[in-house]
């Protein structure tokens, strides 16, 4: 401050102002420069301490950086990098070995894997030593050698191809089956339909919709996603006084690991006889074509979304995939194996005024549109198999397969 005051003097004497006004500019430039003289002093403190704060900072940064170095070198943080390296292979080699377990299942659903060995094959003995190699698996999973597991899933699915194969080369029509290219006018009837892929043997019955009314029962009344209620097709048989039937659409049954928390449960569309609507929230499946069943005619849509959610009909079923359409094929093939390998096929189908249901032995499901068309029918859906596989006409023809939530049935009118 005491700087500031020759300054002031050498101002005041070089203006030369009254004496009165000249104590008054004196006061005022005293005070203005107090002021900035204090200004200046409490910037330079500011700037001091954001230097003074920045070097701290900098400081814990570089302190924080070297922890986290020695932090990444400690065992803890390897450890957690491995436990999910670990986690990683225990869920892809889990999710392999339950898709195994199932493809053994599905074999098994296989009627010839099921013959007693030296009756024909060695089915049972197969199917027991690839039952073995999967329990082998599931030790080397338990003792966390993840390689070796895997390994041995894989060479267990590829030896199920095999069987298959197997099989498939080995299924023989029974002797004193009729050839006819031509359905039944009314009743049951197994028969060899030959074609120019193939000759296979079909289980198939046959009705007049001016006689017959077409239904679809359910084992619940209302949506069920998990722990659903399931019959037997002959129990559905029996409680509608029908006179035939055939299983209904593709579920998840309960002894595949990969349908916990939603066994026996159905994700397509469905208006069972009491006008009952399922899964009708459930878009995503919409897509999925469907049949309809109008009393004296039947309806065949390539999204069950057409159907449009109609009451004044007596049933529908919704599943995949839609076989003929109009007299023609409509399904080719897929890459999905489900369809692509040999099995037994049920189906509904129509001409006319009659309505078919049946069986397809040994066929992939483009296999069985070829079958369908040959034997005239107009129109086919597809529905579920493997295991499932039932059809009834005055006691089993085809079956009795497992339980099943719902099921196409003919009833007289």
């Amino acid at each position: 401050m005491l700087q500031i005051l020759p300054f002031i003097r050498h101002t005041i004497k070089a203006i030369k102002l009254p004496k009165k006004t000249m104590i008054g500019g004196i006061a005022i430039l005293i005070i203005v420069a107090t002021f900035f003289y204090y200004q200046y002093a409490q910037f330079n403190t500011m700037i001091g301490s954001l230097e003074e704060r920045k070097s701290t900072l900098e400081t814990q940064l570089l302190a924080t950086k070297g922890e986290l170095d020695i932090l990444k070198k400690q065992d803890q943080y390897v450890i957690n990098k491995n436990l999910e390296g670990e986690i990683a292979n225990i869920q892809k080699t889990y999710n392999k070995a339950v898709v195994t377990y199932e493809n053994l299942l599905k074999l098994q659903d296989l009627p010839a894997a099921r013959l007693p060995a030296g009756q024909g094959r060695q089915g049972s003995q197969s199917i027991e030593k690839l039952e073995e190699l999967l329990a082998s698996s599931l030790v080397m999973l338990s003792k966390r050698n993840y390689a070796s597991a895997e390994a041995a899933l894989t060479t267990i699915n590829a030896e199920i191809d095999k069987e298959k194969e197997k099989i498939a080369s080995t299924f023989s029509i029974p002797k004193n089956v009729p050839t006819d290219n031509t359905p039944p006018a009314g009743g049951f009837s197994r028969q060899q339909v030959q074609i120019d892929i193939g000759t296979y043997l079909v289980d198939i019955v046959s009705a007049d919709l001016g006689s017959t009314r077409v239904i679809v029962d359910t084992a619940s009344e209302s949506d069920c996603h998990d722990n659903c209620p399931v019959l037997s097709l002959g129990d559905y048989v029996a409680r509608n006084g029908a006179f035939a039937g055939v299983n209904g659409s593709y579920f998840c049954p309960a002894e595949y690991p990969s349908c916990a928390g939603k066994t026996n449960s159905y994700d397509t569309l469905l208006m069972n006889k009491n006008k009952k609507h399922f899964n009708a929230d459930n878009n995503v499946y919409s897509t999925v074509p469907a049949v309809i069943f109008l009393g004296g005619s039947v309806r065949y849509v390539g999204q069950s979304l057409e159907w449009g959610r109609d009451t004044g009909i007596d049933s529908m079923i919704a599943n995949q995939p839609l076989l003929l359409s109009g007299g023609n094929i409509v399904f080719g093939g897929s890459g999905d194996p489900k369809q692509g390998s040999k099995g037994s096929r049920s189906f509904v189908g129509s001409k006319g005024n009659t309505i078919y249901i049946g069986v397809v032995h040994n066929a992939t499901v483009a296999e069985v549109a070829h079958v369908l068309k040959a034997l005239g029918l107009e129109g086919a859906l597809n529905l579920d198999s493997g295991g499932s596989t039932a059809l009834w006409h005055g006691g089993y023809k085809v079956g009795p397969g497992r339980a099943i939530p719902n099921a196409v049935l003919f009833v007289n009118k």
